[in-house]
């Protein structure tokens, strides 16, 4: 892919992490008032309604019967594993906390594309990798007095985003990226509405957490396209490391919004994350000028 097109891929990955911490904050605010699962349902709806609206206004209502195309069913299918996991983890963890351990999923990717569509990684990126998992580990802090366990379902949440990614790729190439978001979405609402019917019971919802699934609802399906463009667009190497705007978005919002703060290790995980980012965009760069 050629450079203009790899730096719309970054911009829109730029936007993806920003939509999906905003989305998250939102989700955040509703579980006060009710179950994960259910709070899933409501993002659901919203988006559902949303994200077909779009389609009617942009005439690509014709379109939606392809979201049940193969490739585009499995990504849909990993990103249920991811949601599933993140909002188990995201009621008993601190938002910045299991934002910075999913943001290992843009090295898994970067893992993926090699061994699965042939993209070089290189010694260099494969030690990045590693130093990365390291720091979603000082994140999570595994056995300490203040960890939780439910920061590992962060990972689970990585993986599932990964196959997401890499899944982007196999779908067909003239399918709209809202035909896409919107397989997402229903999938999004209908899988919660089943684990809420066996593990939740429904409860009122107050009036204003249906305002925040409103909101939650329109930035994770904006994230939805906005991930999925960028993986059509460029390559994973080009675009995975800004994956980690969404690792500082969500430090900023978890603090100013949820008075979340991180203690010593925590933040340097995150800085050691962000860095091995950094450093795998710069071996790029490095080697588009060599």
């Amino acid at each position: 892919m050629n450079q203009s097109s790899n730096l719309r891929g970054i911009i829109y990955m730029v936007l993806a992490g920003l939509s999906f911490v905003s989305c998250d904050s939102f989700l955040k605010l509703m579980l006060a008032d009710v179950p994960p699962f259910q709070s899933l349902v409501l993002r659901g709806i919203s988006a559902t309604v949303w994200c077909f609206g779009l389609l009617v206004v942009t005439g690509q209502t014709r379109e939606v019967p392809r979201f049940l195309e193969t490739w585009t069913l499995l990504r849909t299918l990993s990103e249920v594993v991811a949601i599933s996991s993140f909002i188990i983890g995201l009621a008993h963890v601190p938002l910045a906390d299991i934002t910075a351990i999913y943001q290992i999923s843009p090295l898994i990717v970067l893992a993926g594309a090699h061994l699965l569509w042939g993209e070089h990684v290189g010694a260099v990126r494969w030690a990045l990798i590693g130093l990365g998992l390291a720091g979603a580990l000082l994140v999570a802090q595994p056995g300490t007095a203040g960890a939780s366990p439910y920061a590992l379902l962060g990972f689970v949440t990585a993986l599932g985003a990964a196959g997401r990614d890499l899944l982007s790729r196999k779908a067909p190439a003239d399918t709209p990226g809202f035909v896409i978001a919107f397989g997402v979405c229903v999938a999004g609402m209908l899988a919660p509405l089943l684990n809420n019917q066996l593990f939740e019971s429904w409860q009122p919802v107050p009036t204003h957490t249906w305002l925040y699934s409103i909101g939650s609802g329109f930035f994770v399906m904006l994230g939805h396209y906005f991930v999925f463009s960028s993986f059509r667009h460029a390559t994973a190497r080009a675009v995975a490391p800004f994956y980690y705007c969404g690792t500082l978005a969500a430090a900023l919002f978890g603090v100013a919004f949820f008075g979340e703060w991180l203690n010593t290790l925590a933040v340097f995980g995150m800085i050691l994350i962000i860095a091995c980012g950094l450093g795998v965009l710069a071996f790029e760069q490095r080697e588009r000028r060599a």
